[in-house]
């Protein structure tokens, strides 16, 4: 990792070095390298439980699995609240945080309270009956993630991915051997519940074990407004960006039934795999990357994080429509082939939602929560008529079509509102046009191995190859200057820390030595309290 060394020069002109701190541009290659390394064997580990799901349960079970795990996931993202978001950005995180802790246990209490409560009510109008004790069960985790906020907070503003990726491990083995005994024990899916709450209740304390925060709690009224006023916001951009999610898991389960649901849900989660990598990855990062890279009039601070990002998204959603068949035949088997043709659609969605993701925590970076909540608002008023037209006449592949379409005129409403707070969107056109000619060359090569191909086996391994060599041939040049200017993002500027973690927080300032005609660059130690 690199450093910087700020030296302060004295009366006599004698140098002493007064600092050695880490740039951004360290920490954020230090933080993708970590981040790296945990999307890959996580996601690796979710893919080999999503196969056992899928053999061990019927297309109906494995359609209530999606209803609850949906339910959850939404109700999850409303109970942070957008405080994590607020903390990650914010300069004062360590006068803010007894506040935010306290909020997030309120807030998630209720949520818990609500969910449970509702739980029966909830099942039936989501068309999966009988899932209601589940429901309740999992209403804890809201709870558990609540109490967790600040330390989660601490450890994502700092680039501290190596202790996220022990806690993430930690998490998912817990969950993960106590799902699969569950199930074989003939718990069904409330085995889904149980095993989210205990692996929430574990991950929590090693937050606060590796962050190094101890609950505090208390409250300041004047800092709890400002927290509310950007907070609120996000929680209802979040709130809608997973209700629009989930809105077509609900309609096709309402209009088509649990069978139809269980083909798309697999089909839907496949494509989201460009997302779940590469999304999560630069996630990590994006958010606490922006807000301390300087910006301003025609800030290019985007482009240059959207290039490799949308590079590789192109590359593996163009792979999954034309490899569909082989991915879902050779992985989870021959009964789940009708799925094939929801993938071929669905995947394109999923790489312009990596597009999306980034340019949402660019926007949360900046401070912008409200222009955020504008724009999920707009996506509700364009997608909902799109899902429902489009389950009312083709089901399943109506209902992708309808997420392609919206996510095509979100993506312009998203350049409209960049643009308003200073993004170059010529730098960003500049990067989103090659990548798409590249992938020409590259999926007619994997369609005529494919047409070659004997099993399902050769077309995905030979097709895949074929497609990534040829697309790596013609981008290769582009490629290799953007992740050049990438690394040099956030160069200048400095890594700052809270007081009582593991660096020390400095910024650099002008201070006057004893000749007023004279200064010279130092460091101070920032102190909030």
């Amino acid at each position: 990792m690199s450093i910087r060394t700020v030296r302060a020069t004295g009366r006599r002109g004698h140098h002493a070095t007064t600092e050695v701190h880490t740039t951004v541009s360290a920490g954020i290659r230090h933080g993708l390298a970590w981040s790296t390394v945990s999307s890959m064997v996580l996601r690796l580990g979710t893919f080999s439980v999503g196969i056992f799901l899928a053999r061990m349960f019927t297309p109906e079970q494995f359609g209530l699995y999606a209803v609850v795990l949906t339910v959850q996931t939404v109700m999850m993202t409303l109970a942070d609240f957008g405080l994590s978001s607020d903390l990650i950005r914010s300069a004062n995180h360590r006068a803010k945080a007894p506040t935010v802790a306290t909020m997030a246990v309120l807030i998630s209490a209720v949520l818990t309270g609500a969910m449970a409560a509702g739980s029966g009510w909830l099942a039936e109008v989501l068309g999966a009956p009988g899932t209601g004790p589940v429901l309740a069960v999992m209403s804890l985790t809201l709870l558990i993630a609540g109490i967790g906020v600040v330390p989660y907070a601490t450890l994502q503003r700092t680039f501290r991915q190596k202790q996220v990726f022990v806690i993430a491990v930690a998490d998912f083995v817990v969950g993960t051997v106590l799902l699969v005994a569950l199930v074989l024990g003939g718990w069904g899916v409330m085995a889904l519940a149980v095993s989210r709450v205990v692996a929430q209740l574990v991950a929590v304390i090693l937050q606060f074990v590796l962050s190094g925060e101890r609950p505090r709690y208390g409250f300041n009224r004047s800092l709890a407004k400002g927290v509310w006023l950007f907070g609120l916001p996000v929680a209802g951009a979040n709130l809608l960006s997973w209700v629009l999610l989930g809105a077509d898991k609900v309609l096709v389960s309402s209009l088509a039934g649990a069978t139809v649901l269980g083909f798309y849900f697999l089909a839907f989660n496949i494509s989201n795999w460009p997302m779940s990598v590469l999304g999560q990855v630069v996630r990590s990062v994006s958010l606490p990357a922006f807000s301390r890279v300087a910006s301003g009039p025609k800030d290019r601070s985007l482009a240059t994080a959207l290039a490799p990002v949308w590079a590789v998204s192109v590359l593996v959603g163009s792979m999954l429509v034309f490899l569909a068949g082989p991915v879902i035949e050779l992985v989870y088997g021959g009964r789940w082939l009708a799925a094939a043709p929801l993938l071929m659609v669905l995947a394109a969605f999923g790489a312009l939602r990596t597009v999306l993701d980034l340019s949402t925590s660019y926007l949360l970076a900046r401070g912008e929560s409200g222009r955020v909540l504008r724009l999920q608002v707009a996506w509700m008023v364009v997608l909902l008529p799109l899902l429902v037209a489009g389950t009312l006449t083709g089901s399943g592949i109506g209902a992708a079509v309808g997420h392609v379409v919206s996510s095509i005129v979100l993506l312009a409403l998203y350049a409209r509102s960049l643009a308003v707070v200073g993004v170059d969107i010529a730098a960003v056109w500049a990067v989103f046009w090659p990548p798409l000619l590249a992938v020409i060359p590259a999926a007619l090569a994997t369609w005529l191995v494919t047409l070659a191909g004997p099993n399902p086996l050769v077309d995905l391994i030979g097709g895949g190859a074929a497609g990534t060599v040829v697309y790596g041939m013609v981008l290769y040049r582009w490629m290799r200057q953007r992740l050049s200017e990438a690394r040099l993002l956030g160069e200048d500027e400095v890594l700052e820390e809270e007081p009582g973690t593991a660096v020390p927080t400095v910024r650099p300032v002008n201070v006057k030595t004893a000749d007023p005609a004279v200064q010279h660059p130092a460091t101070t130690s920032e102190t909030t309290s």
